[in-house]
């Protein structure tokens, strides 16, 4: 929060205030503040975050791109070129170093604005009455005054003094160290020196709601609340420097070590043969500076953070930049069954009437009774039918609104049927009895009668019922009949099924008392329901996916066994019933047996969020990756052990969210599976941007160490200076832009210890770096035996760096050819390689530009050479992509 903003009201005293002094104090009531007066005190005590660590100044950004050494001994290489007469060189070294800052300074502004992006997408909500209505806002705009509403799973978004609660628990561990959660109370307290701890009427921001709700009022907002008071709090986001970047940093150091020395003996060997000691000292320097990556890392955290924001695009919100290269090991994924594998909506799947069976989809209007059993499941039901926008929605419990749409579905609308069958009476439903009972008016030709409608579960209603309905007649209930009822009870039982029992009877007066024994007894039969949560569509092909790219999902869920196992053996997650283990099976087995035995299971069912991390813990165990769902507060502590933890954007409360590396907009097992094929894309790409950019470099070095070692003079140091400029960045970029490769997902996970240069990319980086040298140094060996030396120079300027660009274009794979893919199927690599072609052909082509270069135009003939030598590349690429498929396909 601004400084400049008006000091707020003493949040240490509301504690002591009764609810009506307290809402006095802030100037509010329990209905809120209004909108306008929310958008004045916002303007007065400024934002609801806590104060971040300011930004780095423009100038700050311009003298960290100079505090590289090798930029430094650049800059003493341009004072002594100038002192020394060489104004020429001087003038053009400064250019490209400023250059060089400058694209320093936007790559790194490109990172920032991209990682303030992805902290935006996590920015927490808070519900709030406003205007005395309900809304969602987030937790930021937050002021003084504003009525906030907690439940379970809330991340308390500000200094609060509660004003209801109903069993309020918070945990407050984060400000008291104290892990058992506080109680809360709304009266006041009589005393002022109260620890935090203490102080049971107040919720304090970043604390966790773990059980009940409440309403308090916002008492201080920003620094201003008891957290913002607590120096170095501010735990916002991880460090945003990902592991690959670490092993990038290292390489740099080794790199760097690696080209000082070879320019070091470049110098000793040029001054030896008594080549001028300036010329051979900017010679190493610039090949030093145009040698080493070190524009890399950052190179690399742009890719991630626009591979994050393509992710996001696609329902999967990265919280935490490392996930991103994680996602891409990923071998196993623990994920919840309800919502996430399933439609989280309990749908009907058959119908039994009288006597006969029905699927879901057929119409039963034909069928004699289905009006009496359609009374029963919309009647005896509490759904309520709103309609919004012309779109009919269900409110109520699963399993009854299920009951509804089917009977939608079949033509039979809940809302006319309860204007024509008023409810006169009820016995709700309860757990001990395991039925529910609603009377209804019939008006029949005799008369009005009284109906009561029963529904429940099939054991407990058949025991109850002396008569059944078949064929439109009520028939007494004989054993054959109960056997029946059982037998089809049983075979939707065992699909997994959840299954309730209709039955019905006709009264003629309203019985008294109204209870069980008067409504429940000698009932008529009327027939059965089963439904089930039924798998998403989408989520089967991408078990599919799963299964080919190598990664194990497993379920993990709190339904029973019969149900838990039935699903997975539709999405194919097991193929029978060995495979599934139950929470209290699991409770039998010690650490040591259960790490050995975890292979054995992909389904856990009846287990709770403890279980969850001893799954997770005995997988890691045995080494692989392990990506973890999860939406309650009690699954926090299986998703902070898992490599990857990932919240559930819709239905996932916010503890779960903070504590995930990713987030599930849409609460979808398939948007994993698209998430880890994004993952893997990301870092493959990053591979192909390290392999262009030191095969290129290596290539650079190469061509000049040999030149020097034979006593050719080959090229300038403002050559490699400007080669290096203009070729690196763009295409860089643009490959890191590329699509995935079709059998990304064929592929199995990539180790998380596998070194960067693994998969043909360190072979690829010496090779490739050995070929752009010879065809560099045949090009400059042509122009030297054939032309004069100035020829020969620009043909080796030119060569070196159009092949650089052509080069570009064969690590879009290591393994498929260009011409497989499309050589020109990447539509940013394409405009790279026009716009730094362009820059390096400019230099030749325009005469003022010859002179600083110290270039020469070249006729046809050269530039034919030139573009020979540039494009041969790509076919001798294309013979060791051939040579390599073909081993590949014999072992």
């Amino acid at each position: 929060m601004n400084h400049e903003h008006s000091t707020q009201v003493p949040n240490e005293t509301f504690y002591t205030l009764s609810i009506d002094e307290s809402l006095a104090r802030l100037h509010t009531h329990p209905s809120g503040i209004s909108s306008s007066e929310a958008a004045t005190r916002l303007e007065r005590y400024g934002k609801n975050a806590l104060q971040e660590a300011a930004g780095k100044t423009l100038m700050q950004k311009l003298l960290a791109q100079f505090k590289d050494v090798m930029i430094i001994i650049l800059l003493i290489a341009a004072l002594i070129s100038g002192v020394l007469g060489e104004w020429t060189d001087s003038v053009i070294i400064l250019f490209v170093v400023v250059l060089n800052a400058v694209l320093g300074i936007m790559q790194e502004n490109k990172a920032e604005q991209a990682l303030d992006a992805l902290k935006q997408m996590s920015s927490p909500n808070a519900q709030v009455i406003r205007d005395g209505e309900t809304r969602t806002i987030k937790a930021e705009d937050l002021v003084p005054g504003d009525i906030v509403l907690l439940e379970a799973g809330s991340v308390v978004p500000a200094d609060l003094r509660l004003i209801e609660s109903a069993s309020l628990k918070i945990e407050e561990a984060a400000l008291t160290g104290e892990s058992v959660p506080v109680e809360k109370h709304i009266a006041p307290l009589e005393l002022a020196d109260v620890v935090i701890g203490d102080r049971v009427n107040m919720a304090y921001m970043s604390s966790n709601v773990t059980y009940g709700r409440g309403v308090g009022v916002v008492s201080a907002t920003g620094s201003a609340t008891e957290v913002g008071k607590i120096a170095g709090f501010i735990s916002q986001e991880d460090d945003d420097v990902t592991p690959l970047q670490r092993k990038l940093n290292e390489l740099g150091k080794y790199f760097t070590i690696i080209i000082v020395v070879v320019a070091v003996i470049m110098f000793v060997i040029g001054f030896l043969q008594g080549r001028e000691w300036l010329d051979m000292l900017l010679t190493s320097i610039s090949l030093a500076v145009a040698a080493i990556p070190e524009g890399l890392p950052a190179i690399v955290t742009i890719i991630l953070a626009l591979g994050v924001q393509k992710m996001a695009k696609r329902k999967a919100i990265i919280r935490k930049l490392p996930a991103v290269e994680t996602l891409g090991s990923t071998e196993i994924i623990c994920s919840d069954k309800t919502g996430t594998l399933t439609q989280n909506k309990m749908t009907v799947q058959q119908a039994y009437i009288g006597d006969v069976l029905h699927p879901a989809e057929q119409e039963v209007q034909s069928v004699v009774g289905h009006e009496v059993f359609l009374q029963i499941m919309t009647l005896c039901n509490d759904t309520k039918i709103t309609t919004s926008e012309g779109q009919i929605e269900l409110i109520g419990d699963p399993t009854e609104t299920a009951l509804v749409d089917y009977a939608l579905k079949q033509g039979w609308n809940k809302r006319d049927a309860e204007a024509r069958y008023p409810r006169r009476a009820e016995l709700p439903f309860d757990s001990d009895r395991k039925l529910m009972t609603t009377v209804h008016d019939i008006r029949t030709e005799e008369g009005t009668l009284f109906r009561s409608m029963t529904k429940g579960a099939p054991d407990i209603l058949l025991e109850r019922c002396s008569h059944i309905l078949i064929g439109g007649q009520k028939v007494e209930m004989s054993p054959a009949h109960r056997e029946a009822v059982a037998a089809t009870n049983k075979s939707m039982a065992d699909r997994a099924l959840r299954v309730l029992a209709a039955a019905c009877q006709d009264l003629t007066g309203m019985p008294e008392p109204l209870n069980s024994d008067t409504l429940e007894q000698n009932l008529i039969f009327v027939g059965l329901v089963g439904m089930i949560d039924p798998p998403r569509e989408e989520v089967k092909e991408a078990v599919r996916i799963c299964r080919e790219a190598g990664i194990r999902p497993i379920m993990i869920t709190g339904d029973h066994r019969d149900t838990a196992a039935a699903i997975a053996k539709e999405l194919h997650i097991i193929e029978d019933d060995q495979g599934v283990l139950t929470g209290s099976e699991l409770n039998l087995i010690d650490e040591a047996d259960f790490e050995e035995k975890v292979t054995h299971y992909s389904v856990y069912a009846r287990v709770s969020p403890e279980h969850k991390v001893r799954i997770v813990q005995a997988w890691r165990n045995r080494g692989k990756v392990v990506a973890m769902t999860g939406d309650g507060v009690n699954d926090a502590p299986a998703l902070k052990t898992s490599d990857i933890g990932i919240g559930m954007g819709i239905t996932g409360t916010d503890v779960s969210k903070g504590v995930s590396d990713m987030v599930l907009a849409d609460d979808n097992f398939s948007t994993i599976v698209v998430a880890v094929e994004e993952g893997r894309k990301i870092y493959s790409n990053i591979r192909k941007t390290i392999q262009f950019l030191l095969s290129a470099n290596l290539g650079e070095v190469l061509t000049l160490f040999i030149a020097t070692m034979v006593g050719w003079k080959i090229l300038f140091p403002i050559h490699i200076l400007w080669i290096n400029l203009v070729t690196d960045t763009l295409p860089a970029l643009a490959l890191g832009l590329e699509k995935a490769e079709s059998d990304i997902m064929k592929q199995a996970p990539r180790k998380s210890s596998e070194s960067v240069f693994a998969d043909r990319v360190g072979i690829g980086i010496i090779y490739q770096g050995i070929l752009e040298a010879a065809i560099t140094l045949f090009a400059y060996w042509w122009g030297h035996t054939h032309y004069a030396e100035d020829i020969a120079v620009t043909m080796a300027f030119a060569t070196l760096g159009l092949i650089q660009l052509t080069h570009a274009f064969n690590v879009r794979s290591n393994h498929q050819s260009l011409f497989a893919i499309g050589p020109f199927s990447n539509k940013y690599l394409n405009g790279a390689a026009v716009l730094s072609g362009l820059l390096v052909i400019l230099v030749i082509l325009l005469p003022f530009m010859n002179d600083l270069f110290r270039v020469v135009p070249l006729n046809g003939k050269q530039w034919l050479i030139v573009a020979i030598s540039a494009l041969i590349i790509i076919p001798l690429v294309e013979i060791v992509k051939l040579i390599s498929r073909s081993k590949h396909k014999r072992t």
